[in-house]
């Protein structure tokens, strides 16, 4: 039992925090005043904090300690009652993971009219797990009932596989997929009384399908269901979702948002009172906070600090990295378009993609209109694109172990051009019906361009698709690492 003078530590602890909540308030205030790059930059790291807690350090500290200690034991009571901020063990939170989410969460919500949070993961799957599985538990109130979500099909293939296999297989629980994500119609069809959430990937990953966002918005909210979006590919630098309405966002950090390759990270980003007719008041009021101190807390999803200043710091040169990825997907689209070699080419940014209007009206390099060497809404598509090589999958093949410049690998938003045939790599558990059903036929190939100059990533392309018809490409040394998965080497 707590006696009145334990009560009265507590509650001097809880003045202290409330004190300095409305400091950080005002730091957000002030923040959120700035342009995008600023954001990006600075995040809310002060210099105030700088001089007073880091030595003076201009960049955010990497805080590897797993855990804090207390002043006495009404601080740790304070804390670990959720009543003043702590870091009682980076499994919960970490000095360095509050400067990434916090600056992620802003990112994400630049420009919009609400506030947003941020609740970083260990990685892209486990930010998709975190932001749907809460709203998958039974109802007590209604224990039969059949749960049903709704997903665009053409999904990045671990996605798919989560809401094929461990939900709908293992679980199940009905996963409803759209097979046109541009057919309202079809939205409509899928949605009842019964979907807890509605979900989609924009663009996806590997085929550009793209679908009217506001739209879907309006038709799940008016059945009080929430819309998650997975914005691993645009990034908040192109298209930022919650501030057209959506409830939540997923974030791979591991891609476009870290372009440099080091580290692993997720993140799932809301908005304050999301649209949910499932779920307590407490997880609609902050879903990420609610993530972080309880559902992710127990179960353990958390991101590393390391992992985490890695990806704050690839994150301060956002918007002109995505402006430098697009402008050379572009070109390189373009040229691929017209080549002889070529059967179809999905990118966005070209007129002649079926989507390209309605993607149009959403993908802009954000305060393009601010910038001198713009000065108005301008375009850009990302650095994800996939074309399809004539000749079917032998060709393809050929076509692929011929690249000397582009990397064969699974990666994507890279600073170096990574390219991966998904029928094969990415989507490969996906199976030929579930391929088939997303469009990705064993002849696209997935490119993303990065930053090198875009005339020697065309060159490499050009003599690539020579060697189709051409001389067998050289033959890398086969030699394996101890740390492969299947722990085997060949000399």
């Amino acid at each position: 039992m707590t006696d009145a003078h334990d009560l009265q530590g507590v509650a001097r602890y809880a003045a202290a925090a409330r004190e300095a909540e409305g400091q950080r308030q005002q730091a957000l205030d002030r923040l959120r005043r700035c342009r995008f790059d600023t954001i990006a930059v600075h995040g809310l790291y002060t210099m105030n904090e700088s001089l007073n807690f880091n030595q003076g350090a201009i960049i955010e500290p990497v805080y590897l300690c797993s855990s804090q200690a207390y002043r006495d034991s009404d601080e740790m009571e304070a804390a670990l009652s959720y009543q003043v901020p702590t870091w009682c063990y980076s499994r919960i939170g970490n000095p360095s993971l509050y400067y990434f989410e916090n600056t992620l969460a802003l990112l994400e919500g630049y420009g919009g009219d609400t506030e947003t949070s941020c609740c970083a993961t260990a990685s892209g799957m486990a930010a998709i797990q975190s932001a749907t599985d809460p709203f998958l538990a039974i109802d007590p109130q209604r224990p039969n009932q059949k749960i049903n979500f709704v997903s665009t099909c053409q999904v990045y293939g671990g996605t798919f596989q989560q809401f094929a296999i461990r939900k709908a297989q293992e679980r199940g629980l009905e996963c409803r997929w759209i097979i046109n994500s541009a057919d309202l119609s079809e939205w409509e069809s899928q949605i009842d009384d019964n979907t807890r959430f509605v979900y989609g990937e924009l663009p996806s990953n590997p085929g550009q399908a793209f679908f009217d966002l506001d739209a879907v918005i309006g038709l799940a909210h008016a059945r009080g269901i929430p819309v998650i979006i997975d914005n691993t590919v645009a990034s908040p630098a192109l298209l930022r979702p919650i501030a057209r309405g959506a409830d939540i966002v997923v974030q791979s950090v591991t891609k476009s948002l870290t372009s440099s390759g080091f580290g692993i990270a997720g993140a799932v980003i809301s908005r304050k009172n999301i649209t949910s007719r499932f779920g307590s008041d407490e997880m609609r009021a902050d879903f990420a906070m609610y993530l972080k101190t309880l559902p992710n807390r127990d179960l353990g999803q958390n991101l590393s600090p390391m992992n985490a200043i890695l990806s704050l710091n690839d994150m301060r040169t956002l918007r002109s990295k995505m402006d430098l990825f697009s402008r050379n997907t572009m070109e390189v689209a373009t040229y691929l378009q017209s080549h002889p070699g070529i059967e179809q080419v999905d990118y966005l940014g070209l007129e002649s993609h079926p989507l390209h209007p309605l993607a149009s009206r959403y993908l802009f390099l954000v305060d393009a209109e601010h910038d001198p060497q713009y000065g108005r809404p301008t375009n850009r598509y990302g650095h994800l694109m996939s074309f399809r090589v004539k000749g079917g999958a032998k060709a393809t093949r050929k076509m692929f172990d011929a690249f000397q410049r582009i990397w064969r690998a699974t990666d994507l938003g890279r600073i170096k051009s990574v390219a991966t045939i998904p029928a094969i790599s990415t989507h490969q558990q996906q199976g030929e019906e579930g391929r088939k059903m997303a469009d990705i036929p064993p002849n696209m190939v997935r490119l993303c361009v990065g930053g090198e100059h875009p005339a020697d990533v065309i060159e490499d392309l050009e003599q690539a698709l020579a060697a189709i018809e051409g001389a067998v490409p050289v033959q890398v040394p086969l030699k394996f690492s101890v740390g492969g998965a299947s722990g085997a080497q060949l000399a």
